[in-house]
């Protein structure tokens, strides 16, 4: 093919001895043409990331050599020494990395980090790459560039480091972008803003984009052919309305059933007393200036919440809206300067020392991040059962119970004796959420706990939860960006904004009828909507795509 940018010619990633399978990536074949949107797809250890991670030689030590071929411009990147393959990846092949806080140097500038990429593989002067900077940080649509050019990585949000992350990507006009989960982490704004980017760059430069993701809604929005991989292996590819409207295979079609959708969840009744009641809790940042001063946020702003025995309360709005600082604040990692906090009935926010630590046992919290929730030098079968163990029960109980646990979150019970590194980030969240219901709280605080998963297991974890709070009737606050998980799993459904909560229901009628503006925003901003809305409507793939949508 006379456009094609990128060809990865039967590649296969051997897996070390002992995994549980011979090759993390086997026999894969596929390829990205100029100004085409290649989304790969498929579950948690499909072998999508170590695709890019071979494709760009950044493979980690103890995965064996590759086989195969991954042709560029007449090259085959793979039987090229170190320094001429870093040079073509620096300048002519790059890559998003889902993280960008953890892609990005905390202890440099931002605008020194980009500018990196123009002083290792041009001979430019230092005026004029901080002028192609800043113009770069302009195009990515980042507020006030020359500002943010100066600022640090902990200084901007999620979004505005991704797209720090898109500039460098950029810099050197690649013609071909790499781009592994990019929008996970955002909420639905941020999101929308990046997605209509990644179209207006493709269209600006013609850059063939291979588009890593777990979400069918930005397949839906962006996607013009779609890869399905299982287990390393291809599955079936094809153009986005094959594969989202006639797909082949039944593992695709499981794949689009899993896909949650805005159809608000039914109303329960018969839920208890409350297990959570939060009054006018109130937290302020005061953010210090280089030279004193500084600016005072209020994150969270007079804010009330009830939870009942058995209800989920959803918690959703833009990133630094004030979610999980209210979240913090009801676990008391943070301490809020007014308001009270009761958990079954009983006072929260004033008990200190042995007593906060006995009464955390009847609530517990889920983390975004699995990567830094665990401890990396502990087995995740004693990290699940210190829980229990902590409040009283022995450790032949609490290792049985972490063992049911794993099990019912979709894990091996064998898992219990690996080391979280040994596992991918979906299934160190499952492991995360397991060691909460551990201790059998009264409160589960699940801050984006499914953010990370793929559709399919992210289904599962959701029917975990319901199940468990079924059996158990706690309360979970459940914090997402991801109205259609919010729409699945919620009773009601708080809306933040700036600090405070501007709108609250049922999702029958937030959904349906949103009273706010802001609301009304973050509905239109959801990927893929209207094909979203059709798609568990058939679970044999018959869908409507996204231009069939009337």
């Amino acid at each position: 093919m006379s456009n094609e940018r990128l060809s990865i010619e039967h590649l296969s990633v051997p897996l070390p001895r002992g995994a549980d399978r011979a090759f993390a990536v086997e026999d894969l074949s596929l390829s990205v043409s100029k100004g085409e949107i290649l989304c790969i797809v498929g579950e948690s250890g499909s072998g999508k990331s170590l695709t890019a991670l071979a494709t760009m030689g950044l493979l980690p030590r103890n995965l064996g050599k590759p086989a195969g071929k991954v042709m560029f411009e007449g090259k085959d990147l793979l039987t090229l020494d170190e320094a001429t393959r870093r040079d073509i990846t620096g300048r002519r092949i790059a890559m998003i990395f889902q993280e960008p806080t953890a892609a990005l140097n905390p202890i440099f500038r931002v605008g020194e980090q980009v500018s990196e990429t123009f002083r290792i593989h041009t001979s430019l002067s230092g005026a004029e790459i901080r002028k192609k900077v800043i113009d770069l940080f302009r195009e990515v649509q980042l507020p006030n560039p020359e500002q943010i050019y100066h600022s640090y990585p902990h200084q901007l949000s999620g979004g505005q480091c991704q797209r720090v992350m898109i500039a460098t990507a950029l810099a050197l006009d690649p013609s071909v972008l790499i781009a592994d989960e990019p929008t996970t982490a955002l909420d639905v704004t941020t999101q929308a803003q990046i997605l209509k980017l990644m179209l207006e760059l493709r269209a600006k430069h013609d850059t063939g984009i291979i588009f890593i993701t777990h979400d069918f809604g930005v397949v839906a929005e962006i996607a013009d052919r779609v890869a399905v991989m299982q287990t390393g292996k291809l599955v079936e590819i094809g153009t986005r309305d094959e594969i989202l409207n006639h797909p082949r295979q039944d593992y695709t079609r499981r794949l689009l059933a899993a896909v949650p959708t805005l159809t608000p969840r039914k109303e329960r009744e018969g839920l208890g007393n409350p297990v959570l009641i939060a009054r006018n809790i109130v937290k302020t940042f005061t953010r210090s200036g280089l030279f004193g001063g500084g600016r005072t946020v209020k994150a969270v702003d007079d804010v009330n919440i009830t939870i009942r025995r058995g209800e989920t309360l959803g918690l959703v709005g833009e990133s630094g809206s004030g979610k999980s600082t209210l979240a913090q604040c009801v676990i008391r990692l943070v301490q809020p300067e007014s308001g009270d906090i009761l958990i079954s009935g009983g006072d929260f926010a004033g008990l200190h020392g042995k007593a906060l630590r006995a009464a955390r046992r009847k609530v517990q919290i889920v983390f975004q991040d699995p990567y830094t929730a665990l401890d990396p030098r502990q087995k995740v079968g004693d990290s699940i059962a210190e829980g229990p163990v902590i409040h009283g029960l022995d450790r032949k109980a609490a290792m049985a119970r972490a063992l049911d646990l794993l099990e019912a979150c979709g894990l091996d019970r064998a898992s219990a004796t690996r080391f979280p590194h040994e596992f991918s980030g979906g299934q160190r969240q499952r492991i995360c959420i397991a060691r909460a219901l551990a201790v059998e709280p009264e409160l589960l605080i699940a801050d984006e706990s499914v953010s990370a998963l793929d559709v399919s297991v992210q289904a599962q974890v959701l029917k975990l939860l319901a199940d468990m709070q079924e059996r158990l009737g706690f309360g979970i606050l459940f914090i997402t960006h991801d109205l259609r998980v919010a729409s699945q799993i919620c009773d009601n459904i708080a809306v933040m904004r700036n600090g405070r909560i501007v709108e609250r229901g049922d999702p029958a009628s937030l959904f349906g009828a949103p009273k706010e503006t802001y609301t009304k925003e973050l509905l239109a901003a959801v990927p893929g909507k209207g094909w979203q809305h059709h798609a568990s409507e058939n679970e044999a793939g018959t869908v409507k795509s996204r231009e069939e949508t009337p």
